[in-house]
């Protein structure tokens, strides 16, 4: 079972805000703030008790070549609204919300570039 994930960030509050928006659209909040960084999470912390979220940005130099990170959203809808808020908060259109049959019949996915060129996905697999 996978914990966390942690990326660089090239600019902290900028990306801090990307994140902010970009995540609450599929149910992320922050859950931990330190000087250090930032970690994000769905919902309460669970039985594990690390309180911190699995998703967190750190300041430093982005990692080369850039990671994909995907997060699972709840409906097609959470997909729709995650590109929403990503493209608003300053993110880079990397794919539209639409199906990706080439991955299985109900793929539905979105892709955004962070600030950073981070490729960031939010993905729905059942059918509609």
């Amino acid at each position: 079972m996978l914990d966390h994930v942690e990326i660089n960030v090239s600019d902290f509050e900028r990306s801090r805000a990307f994140y902010l928006s970009a995540l609450a659209a599929i149910g992320y909040v922050p859950r931990k703030a330190l000087p250090t960084g930032m970690g994000f999470g769905v919902g309460e912390p669970d039985e594990s008790g690390a309180p911190g979220g699995e998703f967190w940005i750190h300041p430093g130099t982005p990692s080369t070549p850039r990671v994909h990170v995907a997060f699972r959203a709840r409906s097609r809808a959470e997909v729709d609204a995650f590109h929403r808020a990503a493209l608003e908060a300053g993110g880079t259109d990397n794919g539209a919300p639409g199906l990706r049959p080439q991955y299985h019949p109900h793929y539905y996915g979105a892709f955004i570039l962070d600030p950073d060129g981070y490729n960031v996905e939010a993905v729905y697999h059942r059918p509609a």
